[in-house]
């Protein structure tokens, strides 16, 4: 393990919760949203990560290393896909998006579920910054011992 690469963990952590709250955010912001410009209502967004490996082989850092070794190296987002949920129908004649029987369809998002999420996201974005902090204050000791 390179000397950066605790720093680089928690920061690819850090970018991986932030994109996830930014998801979360444009679904609670769009939980009533019945017309898009594609047509119909809004489709809740889900975010799919993915662990960042990178082979030993590659790594300037370390030239002894040999074989087919991969180390992680971080998380990141893999990609957002659209729920395929189907829309819930209200009855609400009056609406301008009402079809013809007097129902409107909304985005199938619960803001109880997105918030969960949100807070989930929020806590964990909090987690990779304790590490980087931690992993700060240990570099800091060392040379601090280093230095005597």
């Amino acid at each position: 393990m390179g000397f950066f690469d605790g720093y680089n963990i928690s920061t690819s952590g850090m970018s991986a919760q932030r994109a996830r709250i930014n998801v979360v955010s444009a679904n609670l912001a769009n939980a009533q949203t019945t017309n898009t410009i594609d047509g119909g209502p809004y489709k809740k967004q889900n975010i799919v990560f993915q662990e960042v490996l990178l082979k030993e082989q590659e790594r300037s850092a370390n030239p002894h290393a040999t074989g087919d070794q991969s180390t992680l190296r971080g998380v990141g987002v893999k990609t957002v896909l659209e729920s395929k949920g189907n829309p819930v129908m209200r009855y609400e004649p009056h609406h301008p998006d009402a079809n013809e029987k007097g129902y409107v369809a909304y985005p199938d998002i619960n803001p109880v579920v997105e918030m969960t999420d949100l807070i989930e996201a929020m806590r964990t974005y909090e987690s990779n910054i304790a590490a980087f902090q931690t992993h700060k204050n240990m570099d800091a000791k060392t040379l601090e011992i280093l230095k005597a």
